[in-house]
């Protein structure tokens, strides 16, 4: 039988906690909390949408986080 996987690692936070905050103040955070991948994307990129474990996503405009998610 196959072991049972380990329970990925829960973040202290929630992702729109994000949301009206600097880029890189909003990357410094969100590494200084354990993720492992923080991912800043322009409005309107195309981008695949596979999960990732770990990774959080950005959307900036102006150097302003508008929307976040994570995977």
């Amino acid at each position: 039988m196959a072991p049972i996987p380990a329970t990925p690692p829960t973040r202290p936070d929630e992702p729109g906690a994000y949301v009206g905050l600097d880029d890189r103040e909003a990357e410094r955070r969100a590494r200084s909390r354990g993720w492992t991948t923080v991912r800043a994307l322009p409005p309107g990129s195309v981008i695949t949408l596979e999960y990732v474990e770990g990774r959080i996503n950005f959307e900036v405009r102006d150097h302003t986080v508008v929307r976040c998610w994570v995977g």
